[in-house]
């Protein structure tokens, strides 16, 4: 986050696109899934909405987020440190979840659907089955709370007062909102669909998924373990950002048609 683009336009976009990206993070897909799954019995009228009510609460604490760090900028400067430990903790959860999600498509029994597996919902308890939307947003404002989405937002803050102030860091932290629902709510979609489509059809697709969420995790991780240890790889990708965040849209993207190619053909069997 530290290369960010100098031109207003650019960064309005990269912004949008960090925000879908954001949204295809594997403890999110994990925890929608979760809250989608538990409300398709608890609260159907909920079911379909869960990723959407999840991606407000997490985008509203990055929208307060990005307002505070913009109002303090002019008094506060962000350590050099800061941004290193947040690659670092990113990193490591980017591994982690990679690894766990690959573990869990490989354990799979022939007739379990897989399920994306996360770590922060874990550690949310009971909230995990909220079956209201005021609890489910709040699940997501949790989720907002960890040094990765923190810097996040102070880094668009501080960047976007090079453009005059606090309206320009709303509008950054607004953008990767809109995003980050976009990812989120279709995901909740998916999931609501795939639990009321055929067995077979939704074992395909959670493989198709499981594999792709596993990879890109992975993939990401390594890319950024590359950045900070070689001089040689952190200059070439300098200035790539918006190519890169587009790239892996584009590659759930597929993943998704994929999926739903697949499990068309299956149910046409």
């Amino acid at each position: 986050m530290e290369h960010l683009p100098t031109d207003w336009l650019s960064l309005l976009i990269l912004t949008f696109v960090l925000g879908m990206k954001h949204g295809f993070d594997a403890d999110h897909l994990a925890t929608i899934d979760g809250l989608t799954r538990y409300n398709s019995r608890a609260n159907p009228a909920l079911a379909r909405y869960c990723g959407a009510y999840f991606s407000l609460g997490h985008g509203a604490v990055v929208v307060v987020i990005a307002l505070g760090v913009a109002a303090l900028a002019g008094h506060w400067a962000v350590p050099e440190w800061f941004a290193t430990l947040g690659a670092v903790i990113s990193i490591a959860f980017l591994f982690a979840l990679g690894s766990l999600n690959l573990a869990a498509v490989l354990r799979a029994e022939p007739d379990q659907v897989v399920q994306p597996v996360g770590v922060k919902g874990r550690l949310l308890g009971r909230l995990r089955r909220a079956a209201h939307p005021a609890l489910v947003a709040l699940v997501g404002a949790l989720f907002a709370l960890s040094f990765d989405t923190l810097s996040q937002a102070a880094f668009f803050a501080l960047t976007a007062t090079r453009f005059g102030g606090w309206q320009h860091a709303l509008v950054l932290a607004l953008l990767f909102l809109l995003g980050m629902l976009l990812t989120d709510g279709i995901n909740g979609l998916w999931i609501s669909r795939l639990i009321a489509r055929a067995d077979q059809v939704a074992l395909i697709a959670s493989r198709v998924m499981g594999l792709v969420v596993s990879g890109v995790s992975l993939l990401v991780a390594s890319f950024g373990l590359a950045r900070m240890l070689s001089p040689t790889v952190e200059a070439w990708s300098e200035g790539k950002e918006l190519v890169f965040g587009f790239a892996l849209v584009a590659i759930i993207a597929a993943s998704y048609v994929l999926a739903v190619r697949l499990t068309r053909r299956v149910a046409l069997a």
